[in-house]
């Protein structure tokens, strides 16, 4: 949960948690111990380099990779409580060499003096230019220092070599909705946040998560401007039309799990196979106001581009592949961009169902019994003796022809000449559907 609060911190050993109570919720409800964190369970076991780098045993230098909000900051927050170390706080977006040498020179004296040991946190690491992070090869080599790095963007393409193969790569998931959800109900009803002078409406809960869309410093935010509004109006009860106002984003009646859900997702496809492009739009921004989680969207695009459009447009396929790959990588909000981009490829490209039509009526041939032994000549004729059996006798090698293509059975007995696909003269799959017959002909003589 990162946020405000951290880097006035000072640079010596921390060992009270205490709260100003005037600090943020976001801020305030910072969890006391690794068993207060929410979310990351993969890098929470016994043993695990988190865990040594909380509790302090064998240190080592890591760096935190994940998205906003999903606890890079807290992790800095208990390190920097453990005991008997020093922790000091840059900020990559306003420290330089001179101020990451300056921590060294201070850290080198302190280990010689048999001092507390220097942990040094890195916020928004990636945009340290390689000198900066060069600079700080030789101190974490010898642990002069112990690196706490953390970054936004894959440490792969923005953290210099070097350095990242002198740390622990600890990679960071988003937070899901029950997760934030459990936060948002402590936050409730614990001392350090609300501590129960309101209550929070089922509805309104689920309308600050969703906003959330997985950022826990976001979803405390909107709890905390709830809050402040309901008692500014004397309510005891944050409600729906409460969180709306205190955020000012209205509530989009979208249920994951129930009738909305599949009501809005059938309307989203059937506009694409409609070729209403505007209407998939305002489907599309349903779904991604209401939290929707783009990489079901994305999904469902890669499969519209081939039950929907196939061979009409070849190149939908790519653009929907392309779309679910960069939201993978970038993430929301940004996302939203590169799914409408699909989605207007989608929707205003020509449509042929041929391609899921031919695969079906393959298959139901298939379950059906049809399926007859692989012709002699098709068979695998590289092992010893296989000439011997017949195998690969006979067959007509295509590319010695000057057409490219020759007669010859590829299919069984049961289906030799049997019609799978049907272009349609929609788009690029005209000319396919001009040129199919041709083969036809010549493949199977007739």
């Amino acid at each position: 949960m990162d946020g405000p609060g951290l880097f006035d911190l000072p640079s010596e050993p921390a060992t009270s948690l205490a709260v100003d109570p005037a600090a943020p919720l976001a801020v305030r409800m910072r969890p006391r111990g690794l068993d207060e964190l929410v979310g990351q369970a993969h890098l929470l076991a016994p043993g695990s380099p988190l865990r040594q780098l909380v509790e302090g045993d064998t240190p080592m230098s890591v760096i935190l990779w994940g998205p906003p909000g999903c606890g890079k900051t807290t992790i800095a927050h208990l390190v920097a409580h453990a005991s008997d170390r020093t922790y000091v706080a840059l900020s990559a977006l306003n420290a330089g060499v001179k101020d990451v040498r300056a921590v060294i020179d201070r850290a080198r004296n302190a280990r010689r003096r048999g001092d507390a040991p220097t942990v040094l946190f890195i916020d928004e690491v990636h945009r340290f230019t390689k000198t900066q992070q060069d600079a700080l090869l030789a101190a974490v080599e010898d642990r002069t220092i112990t690196l706490l790095a953390a970054t936004t963007e894959n440490p792969y393409f923005s953290v210099v070599s070097p350095l990242l193969s002198r740390c622990v790569l600890l990679t960071l998931e988003p937070l899901d909705d029950n997760d934030i959800t459990a936060l948002v109900e402590r936050s409730v009803a614990d001392e350090r946040g609300l501590a129960g002078t309101v209550a929070l409406e089922r509805e309104a809960r689920d309308h600050i998560v969703r906003l959330a869309a997985g950022d826990a410093r976001k979803a405390l935010t909107a709890l905390e401007a709830a809050g402040a509004s309901a008692t500014a109006t004397g309510a005891t009860v944050i409600d729906l039309v409460i969180a709306e106002k205190a955020v000012d984003v209205a509530a989009v009646r979208y249920d994951r799990d129930g009738d909305s859900h599949y009501d809005i997702t059938s309307a989203f496809i059937k506009s694409l196979r409609g070729s209403d492009v505007d209407a998939a739009l305002h489907w599309l921004a349903r779904m991604v106001v209401a939290g929707e989680d783009p990489r079901f969207i994305a999904r469902r695009l890669v499969i519209f581009a081939s039950e929907d459009v196939g061979m009409a447009d070849p190149t939908a396929l790519q653009s929907a592949t392309a779309a679910a790959q960069a939201v993978a990588l970038i993430g929301m909000p940004e996302g939203r961009i590169v799914l409408a981009q699909a989605v207007v490829h989608l929707a205003t490209a020509p449509k042929s169902n041929a391609v899921i039509t031919a695969i079906d009526a393959a298959i139901a041939d298939v379950r059906d019994g049809h399926t007859g032994a692989v012709p002699a000549s098709l068979r695998d004729g590289h092992y010893a003796g296989a000439k011997k059996l017949g195998h690969a006798t006979g067959y007509r090698y295509p590319h010695d022809d000057p057409r490219g293509v020759v007669t010859q059975q590829y299919a069984p007995d049961s289906t030799d000449g049997t019609v799978y696909y049907r272009p349609t003269t929609h788009g690029a799959e005209e000319p396919i559907a001009v040129r199919l017959p041709k083969l036809r002909a010549i493949v199977w003589d007739r």
